[in-house]
């Protein structure tokens, strides 16, 4: 007989409308992908270590999640996450840290997703100054359980090991991203994995958040001003992450998305301004002390005016927000791979 769980071990699901938390919701979605013209190719999952997803509504951006997960393949898989701003005024605000939870599992769509004993490791010997454990930051936080129902569907039995990233400074970004390279990397040489294939880096963030209701509408709000809006979303895209990435890389992205003011027309309102370049750091620098670098390739980009609502009709899926021209939300998708 199997062991019943209690409640406190398992990590309750934060948004049961924008994602899918079913099994038949979840096989139907990613069938109604599948079946998209666009989607009628292999995506390159040769020397796939990891990559970037967004974190939205699966109806706005589910076919901008799909080309990464339909590539990746492994058994575990390190998530870094936002720590977005209801989020923090909930727990206090932290920065320069790490937040990592205390649960047994999260909830996945097919079942319980164990976290995996990196997380262990990494509160063992990462210093105590970088991190803290807080279950509820995990529980209000959503920027990682999107990612677990595509990252379980085409990897069943996929671990993971959930990071909030807060907000930090470059240079605390790199301290704490250097210890904790050394801890995976240990852990990935102890336990004799193999990047790509038994685990793997994701990093969790959505693009440009545009529109009044988010303080941000520096072209106007019209057709013109969505297409300056993405433009620029896709040029930071294209000169940041297509390229072969070293830590001065990720700084210079760092400095794209961190460093302007945030009412200016150059400012970035990707709600991953931390998580992405922290991610990127301790992705390049774990797989440095193992002897490998990677590079960038951006997947898909698109954003919640374009692609409209996916046609998925199923009862418990739902969209969380409007989508106009007044308020839209931008998304992409890369891989990290590692060169040859």
């Amino acid at each position: 007989m199997a062991q019943e769980l209690k409640p406190v071990e398992v990590r309750p699901v934060r948004d049961e409308v924008g994602f899918c938390w079913s099994p038949e919701e979840t096989d139907e979605l990613i069938d109604y992908l599948s079946r998209l013209e666009e989607n009628d190719q292999a995506w390159d999952s040769a020397g796939l270590v990891g990559g970037i997803s967004p974190h939205d509504d699966f109806l706005f951006a589910g076919n901008i999640y799909f080309p990464l997960f339909k590539a990746l393949r492994a058994k575990e898989v390190i998530i870094f996450g936002v720590t977005h701003g209801t989020v923090r005024k909930e727990i206090g605000d932290p920065k320069n840290i790490i937040l990592l939870d205390d649960y047994k599992f999260w909830k996945g769509p097919y079942g319980n997703v164990e976290v995996s004993g990196l997380r262990e490791t990494i509160k063992n010997n990462l210093k105590t100054e970088y991190f803290s454990l807080n279950d509820k930051a995990h529980e209000l936080e959503h920027s990682i359980e999107a990612l677990i129902p595509f990252l379980q569907h085409f990897n069943p039995g996929v671990k993971i090991t959930p990071v909030m990233v807060t907000q930090m400074s470059f240079e605390t970004m790199e301290n704490i991203s250097s210890d904790l390279a050394v801890v995976i990397a240990d852990y990935i040489k102890k336990n004799n994995l193999t990047p790509g294939k038994d685990i793997a880096f994701l990093i969790s963030s959505d693009a440009t958040h545009y529109g009044k209701d988010f303080n941000y509408a520096p072209y106007g709000e019209d057709e013109k001003a969505h297409k300056t809006a993405t433009d620029r979303d896709v040029y930071v895209a294209n000169a940041y992450l297509n390229k072969s990435l070293e830590v001065k890389d990720v700084n210079a992205l760092n400095n794209e998305l961190t460093t302007q003011p945030y009412e200016s027309r150059m400012a970035s309102t990707w709600c991953g301004r931390f998580s992405v370049p922290f991610g990127l750091l301790t992705t390049v620098k774990a797989l440095k002390n193992l002897g490998l670098s990677v590079s960038g390739k951006v997947l898909r980009y698109s954003d919640t005016w374009t692609e409209g609502v996916l046609p998925v009709k199923r009862k418990n899926l739902g969209i969380t927000a409007p989508f106009s021209l007044k308020h839209w939300c931008g998304h992409l998708s890369a891989g990290i791979y590692l060169k040859q």
